[in-house]
């Protein structure tokens, strides 16, 4: 393959993370945004993001817990934020203010990009900001979402949606999966891969993962282990080919148990994850390289340009530009 020479974002135009703290404030989703966008960075340079938390409601903000928060200011600090974060909501069916639906709806107008974590998706779908666009939030709230607000293209059991300015997790730990995706859209994929390995996380799972496994991941052990060995040589020679029997071959195991292992550990079929883990190599090469679509494509193993845009059309909704900029989106419902 050609030497890669690397193109590193500049980052958001306004830097400014907002994270909303409200009275009943969800701990964990909250602390979760806090490590990705709160902490100081500076191996990651001067125009890493800056951070600052909005009160819904006066005085100090009781958290789940018996913690305390005391925010930066009220609603007008998203008067000054280029990315608003929603850390889940006090409960589904409790209302959200009037002025903080003004306040979203204002700044999304004005070109700030709105992220909602588990149940925060009620008060994007509250303010209107998810009307007629696709969303995701908790598998436990989908019926309730779907019913009070039918204009939503709800997509069901993955683990985030990117609609480009107003992106929604799923589970509160599908949360850290959608901003290291933001990371990844504003700094590349190295700038993400260095927050992950700080938390100690998968530098990416891309956002159609399912987000309830059917049976239970196996143990690191037989062929739990074994099936993981292969998922490893699969992910570091892309470029090869990779039928169902070399698969099942390379783990000792027939057709038919190939394909139960793989929805065990994976929640998704040997093809299925072969193309998902092509497109984020994709994805991460448009990202990081200025190599031309055709070599991507082959490093990738789809062979040509041709069908890497198919793939990226039927499962991203997307174009190899898309991917370039940092676009990457779930498959329309």
């Amino acid at each position: 393959m050609p030497e890669i020479r690397r193109i590193v974002p500049d980052g958001p135009a306004n830097p400014l993370v907002a994270v909303l703290a409200y009275d009943g404030l969800c701990t964990f989703e909250f602390g979760c945004a806090v490590e990705v966008f709160g902490l100081k960075r500076p191996e990651m340079g001067p125009r890493w993001y800056r951070y600052a938390v909005a009160s819904v409601d006066p005085g100090p903000i009781r958290a789940a817990g018996g913690l305390t928060v005391v925010a930066d200011g009220g609603l007008e600090v998203l008067d000054r934020a280029g990315t608003i974060i929603v850390p889940g909501w006090r409960g589904v069916d409790a209302p959200v203010p009037e002025p903080l639906r003004d306040a979203l709806r204002i700044a999304h107008a004005r070109g700030a990009r709105i992220l909602s974590l588990c149940s925060g998706a009620f008060v994007l779908a509250a303010a209107g900001l998810l009307d007629g666009r696709r969303a995701t939030t908790h598998w436990r709230y989908h019926a309730a979402l779907a019913a009070r607000h039918p204009r939503i293209r709800l997509v069901p059991d993955v683990l985030y949606v990117d609609e480009g300015s107003v992106l929604t997790a799923a589970g509160s730990a599908a949360g850290l999966d959608l901003m290291l995706h933001l990371v990844r859209r504003d700094f590349g994929p190295e700038a993400a891969n260095s927050v992950a390995h700080r938390l100690v996380l998968p530098a990416h799972r891309a956002g159609a993962q399912v987000q309830r496994l059917l049976r239970p991941v196996p143990p690191e052990r037989g062929s739990g282990a074994r099936l993981a060995t292969v998922l490893d040589e699969v992910r570091r020679r892309l470029d090869e080919p990779w039928d169902v029997a070399r698969l099942a071959h390379a783990a000792a195991t027939s057709r038919r148990g190939l394909h139960r292992r793989f929805r065990e550990a994976t929640g998704m079929s040997p093809g299925d994850w072969l193309i998902a883990e092509r497109l984020r190599r994709a994805q991460e090469l448009l990202q990081a390289s200025r190599l031309p679509v055709e070599e991507v494509a082959a490093a990738v193993g789809f062979g040509s340009a041709a069908t890497l845009r198919l793939h990226c059309r039927a499962r991203l909704g997307a174009t190899p530009r898309d991917l370039r900029e940092g676009g990457l989106r779930v498959p329309a419902a």
